[in-house]
């Protein structure tokens, strides 16, 4: 499960680019119940998703030059710069390069190597969002890629991820969890590009908590997203469904097996 005790190599944040931040603001609100809080003239449009007070994610206004509207995932790193140079080392590249964030942190893009844009976040005063694993929250990654060995590979040099199976009738899941942490800590899986029709292109795939799959799909349409997999129900894993919102940025949804207490 995802925390926000944020060892090295765990997500502490996410973020999404769009062509027009008042309609995703629309929309997630509508579909989350997230209000939108700018970060000030200074930070260039970026604002905070919040619920109940607490960042549950960032939202920045990007120009289709930035690339296509989407999602990206940033992984803790104690050093930015030692990241960055250690992903082109292990042939992937670096998009953005490191940067300071006010005096919030230091961040970078980088992609793997099969091009898969995701980023770091060196904390400053900003530790990452404030909530994980909770309905309206981030609760899961998965990376679709063409290769997992190479992929599994990557990320173990960058960030220190370790891998283990899980076994279901008819085949196995890929999981992965930060360096010398037990299994509780998994936090995303990865999954064979081919596997699934619903993903065309290697990316990551973010997952938020609902409590009913169903009635937010049915929201998602009225909002003016789209729906890529319709709702299913996953033994032992919950009831999950794939959307997109009414610019294209991907996500996904699940209602937990089991309910939280």
């Amino acid at each position: 499960m995802l925390s926000t005790r944020f060892v090295n190599g765990a997500p502490n944040w996410i973020d999404v680019a769009t062509p027009d931040i008042d309609g995703a603001v629309h929309f997630y609100g509508g579909l989350f119940g997230w209000r939108f809080r700018s970060a000030g003239p200074e930070a260039g449009g970026y604002g905070f998703f919040q619920l109940d007070g607490l960042t549950v994610a960032g939202g920045m206004q990007a120009t289709g030059e930035q690339g296509p509207p989407s999602w990206t995932v940033y992984f803790h790193s104690p050093d930015a710069q030692a990241t960055a140079k250690a992903a082109e080392q292990a042939h992937g590249r670096v998009l953005v390069e490191p940067m300071d964030v006010l005096d919030q942190g230091r961040m970078a893009i980088l992609a793997d190597r099969q091009n898969v844009p995701f980023g770091i976040w060196q904390p400053g005063l900003n530790k990452g969002v404030d909530v994980l694993d909770a309905p309206g929250a981030l609760c899961w990654l998965e990376l679709y890629t063409p290769d997992i060995a190479a992929a599994a590979g990557y990320y173990n040099r960058l960030l220190g991820w370790e891998t283990s199976a899980v076994h279901f009738p008819g085949g196995s899941y890929t999981c992965f969890n930060p360096a010398g942490q037990d299994e509780d800590t998994m936090f995303g899986g990865l999954v064979p590009l081919a596997d699934d029709p619903a993903e065309d292109v290697p990316h990551w795939l973010p997952y938020f908590e609902v409590t009913d799959t169903d009635a937010v799909v049915a929201r998602a349409r009225e909002l003016g997203g789209t729906v890529r997999r319709e709702p299913v129900d996953l033994p032992g894993v919950g009831r999950v469904a794939k959307l997109a919102d009414p610019y294209g940025a991907r996500f996904a949804l699940i209602r937990t097996a089991a309910p939280r207490t």
